[in-house]
């Protein structure tokens, strides 16, 4: 799915939205269901939803009155595309100065920074076959 037009979704619809990319696709009931509480009105979580579908998020399948709806965004992408601008906004798009800051905030070892190359190197090779 292309992310061309994807916009910042408000805390309400994130959260929706997580539910739905856990459930998979799920009726405003069990949404609610899912919800922590103190959980919003079943009205609320329905409007909600509705401008999620209007955002280009979520479609549904109607059963008569019931709809039930489903993400057209996978959690992947929304993830991908809110780190890019993360990257861009705060890092320059340079993982060094990721890195750099998360092991100066966190006080990362030395050994914590030669798990991370390891994990680092296994993505690699697992997109290309070679480090």
């Amino acid at each position: 799915m292309y992310i061309c037009s994807m916009i910042t979704l408000t805390k309400a619809e994130e959260q929706v939205m997580h539910v739905l990319w856990d459930l998979k696709k799920a009726l405003v009931h069990d949404i609610l269901d899912k919800l922590p509480e103190p959980r919003p009105a079943y009205n609320t979580v329905s409007t909600v939803v509705r401008v999620l579908e209007k955002k280009g998020f979520v479609d549904h399948k109607s059963y008569g009155t019931t709809y039930e709806y489903f993400p057209l965004i996978s959690k992947e992408e929304y993830t991908k595309f809110h780190f890019g601008e993360f990257m861009q906004k705060y890092f320059n798009n340079s993982f060094s100065q990721l890195a750099s800051f998360f092991t100066k905030e966190n006080e990362l070892s030395m050994e914590q920074l030669e798990d991370l190359m390891k994990e680092v190197r296994k993505e690699i090779k697992g997109k290309d076959g070679k480090v």
